[in-house]
């Protein structure tokens, strides 16, 4: 492996390891007494650090080793976690990505910043021993021999075994002898041919160190390799042969020593077995749970009590919880926060253990997307195939052609299944985003969010993280108040935003709310005349005049920061969503909040349709979408009222002609096909002259001329190569129902 692709997959790993290693800094700041979440930071900084070593990265290396000697302070209780630690952390953070970014430069990246993060951290390591200075010295004498006699040496032997038919980089190897030799005295024993062995036995290496850093140090040193070796660790034992100890890594490897314990004597169901107990040995109702139901077992087989007797006494046992409180030991409340953060944990390793379950590739996002195109055009020939063979009373050849339909639908479905991620990758950043510019604005804010596991397109999800941050933003300084101005309008001194995701029929609905001081649309109104964007005597709904603030340079703004008030941003917002075949909604009441909708198609791509036409033109409505079709006569017609609406079973559906809408010229059959359309718990009927059938639609943007057609999302390449067009359902659903009320 060449040493620029090494270095890329170092690359690739140290921004995933990043992303994870600011997400755990924002959860300890939020549990400073979670020494899982600080193992978790510990192990990512540790990985940064030995596999940037290994790869060149000398600068990144010696950067990361000093924050990681901070967290081992942490991890062994010499250094509380504080918020100044979480902040330098995440200053640290920032700053070996900015050393990634920048790795092909030889100048120091900032050396300001870099000397400000490391005189923070030397700051806080330095408060202990400022203390420790300040005892007599006849106890630090003390305390020195006893850390003497903790880290003497001991020696360790390593024996690195590869598995059948693996190469092994003997430069990679190399670095990882250096690193070892930082560690103690180190020397390789034996290598590969140095002895005699079979020709199908595996290469292996024996190697010695003599340190005094514990046996998880030097393990520790491994995690970096990405090569599938064995590696056993073993420590010498005084008097012991080296054969001795080489035999016993393994064992050592599975399990501690266990010293044996003589077997107790199995009790007999006789009552004479029970008499002869001492008393003080006889469990009492202090004992632990062991104790009670060792009890219980034996007071059954004497047949003095049943099991469902035991049973209802161990349900009458209080939680240890509940013993605490009406002592007076714990209040109620810390009992709940520890129960919560403990659930926590248990959450975070279930996820934990599910991540490491499942087997992944990394794939260039360029690759995939070339195979979603060629999905696509294979798609399109498969129509093609089959309009043709509907044409011909061939058997064999509508057979094949049906099996090549099943084959493109499957390859379809799982090409556009590797790229739906969970939208959660994308909302883990916005809680750095929401500590930091709260802290920058004095205000105290939190942020929720739920829905993380809806999935969404690769290229959706990465398009939209722009206008979620611009958002967010706008939130966090517009939206929620100072304390203070919280505070004296009786709300909580923090505000909340929550983030949130849900799939609804063929769209994921993105929301973001906040408990902030909303808007007003007379204010909005009054801006907006004043900007020229609308006559003084305009009469617009709220839901339209909240709207205003999308468009371009519109700012209710009062002062100019570094957050917004320069007239830009929302209306950035939303070209970026309608780009993405989406829209923007809004709602706000004044003194509770605002709620911004952004509804998003699934995918980019290529979905499920139901063609149909309308005199001459074709149309895909997506399948996803569809609830029913039924026919439209001209009987069941009631447009006296001025509304289009069907009595369908008993339920009112408005619905909507296609041909008037799109203004197509012909006369209505005698008979209409209606297909019954449900979003967000609408039902409208969108009325066409004839329903062909389902469609497997590759979705082809259109020009700029048509972008702003209301109706229209896209279009598709039919059979017979024949365009059609792909009707936007949401929006007509959302106009219908608008009109209705």
């Amino acid at each position: 492996m060449s040493d620029d692709l090494n270095k890329q997959i170092f690359k690739e790993e140290a921004y995933d390891l990043l992303g994870e290693l600011e997400g755990a800094l924002l959860e300890l700041e939020e549990a400073p007494d979670d020494m899982d979440v600080v193992n978790q930071i510990f192990r990512a900084l540790h990985t940064i650090k030995g596999s940037g070593s290994m790869f060149g990265f000398e600068d990144i290396a010696e950067f990361t080793h000093e924050v990681e000697s901070v967290f081992d302070m942490v991890r062994n209780g010499d250094l509380e976690v504080s918020q100044k630690l979480c902040s330098l952390s995440l200053k640290s953070r920032d700053y070996i990505k900015m050393m990634l970014d920048s790795s092909d430069d030889d100048d120091v990246i900032e050396p300001a910043l870099m000397e400000e993060i490391l005189s923070g951290l030397k700051e806080l390591t330095l408060g202990d021993e400022a203390e420790v200075e300040e005892e007599p010295v006849a106890e630090v004498e003390e305390e020195s021999a006893t850390e003497a006699d903790e880290k003497s040496d001991r020696t360790f032997y390593i024996k690195l075994i590869a598995k059948q038919g693996v190469e092994v980089d003997e430069p990679m190897l190399e670095n990882l002898f250096d690193e070892l030799v930082k560690l103690g005295d180190f020397k390789v024993v034996t290598r590969p041919g140095d002895t005699p062995v079979a020709a199908d036995a595996p290469k292996s290496w024996e190697l010695s160190l003599v340190t005094d850093v514990p046996k998880d140090n030097v393990a520790d040193i491994f995690f970096f390799i990405d090569v599938d070796l064995e590696v056993q660790i073993s420590e010498e034992a005084e008097g012991s042969d080296t054969e001795a100890v080489g035999e016993s890594a393994v064992q050592e490897d599975v399990a501690a020593p266990i010293e044996p314990v003589a077997p107790e004597p199995e009790l007999e169901p006789e009552v004479e077995d029970i008499e002869p107990v001492a008393e003080e040995e006889m469990p009492t109702e202090d004992s632990d749970e062991v104790s009670t139901l060792r009890l219980g077992e034996m007071l059954v087989k004497s047949g003095d009590i049943s099991e469902e007797d035991v049973e209802r006494a161990l349900k009458k046992q209080k939680p240890i919880g509940q013993i605490l409180t009406e002592e007076g030991k714990v209040t109620p409340e810390k009992i709940e926060q520890v129960v919560k953060r403990q659930t926590q944990v248990k959450d975070r390793e279930v996820t934990q253990k599910r991540q490491e379950a499942m087997s992944s590739i990394r794939v260039a996002a360029d690759k995939l997307d070339f195979l979603v195109d060629l999905v696509g055009e294979l798609v399109i020939v498969q129509a093609q195939i089959s309009q043709v063979v509907s044409e011909r009373s061939d058997p064999q050849m509508t057979a094949l052609a049906e099996e090549l339909e099943r084959l493109s639908d499957e390859l379809r479905d799982s090409t556009l299944g590797i790229r739906m991620l969970p939208i959660g990758t994308s909302f883990s950043k916005f809680k750095r985003l929401v500590r930091d510019l709260s802290g920058e604005l004095g205000k105290e804010i939190g942020l929720r969010t739920s829905g993380e596991d809806t999935e969404l397109d690769k290229t959706v999800i990465e398009r939209l993280g722009d206008p979620l941050v611009h958002l967010l933003r706008n939130s966090i300084d517009h939206g929620i108040e100072q304390p203070a101005e919280r505070e004296a309008a009786g709300k909580s001194a923090q505000g909340m935003i929550l983030l949130s995701a849900e799939h609804s029929g063929g769209e994921v609905l993105i929301r973001i709310t906040d408990d902030g001081r909303g808007m007003s649309a007379e204010s909005i109104r009054d801006k907006a005349i004043e900007r020229g964007l609308i006559a003084s005597d305009a009469d617009l709904t709220d839901k339209e005049l909240l709207k205003l603030i999308f468009e371009p340079g519109f700012s209710t703004a009062k002062e100019i920061t570094n957050v917004s008030g320069r007239g830009v941003g929302m209306d950035v917002v939303k070209r970026a969503i309608d780009s993405l075949r989406g829209t923007i909604d809004i709602d706000s009441k004044p003194g509770k909040g605002t709620t911004i909708t952004i509804r998003l198609p699934l995918t980019l791509a290529i979905i499920d349709g139901l063609q149909v036409r309308v005199e001459d033109e074709y149309y895909v409505i997506p399948l996803s979408l569809v609830e029913e079709c039924v026919e439209l006569a001209r009987s069941d017609v009631d447009e006296q009222s001025g509304q289009r609406i069907l009595h369908l079973r008993g339920e009112i559906v408005p619905y909507i002609h296609i041909r008037d809408w799109f203004e197509i010229e012909g006369e209505n059959p005698p008979i209409e096909q209606i297909v019954i359309t449900g979003v967000e718990g609408s039902r409208v009927g969108i009325v066409v002259d004839t329903v062909i059938g389902e469609h497997q639609t590759v979705i082809k943007s259109l020009s700029r001329v048509y972008k702003d057609v209301e109706g229209i999302s896209g279009a598709t390449i039919k059979g017979d190569g024949s365009i059609a067009l792909i009707l936007d359902i949401p929006s007509l659903v959302r106009r219908v129902v608008a009109e209705s009320n």
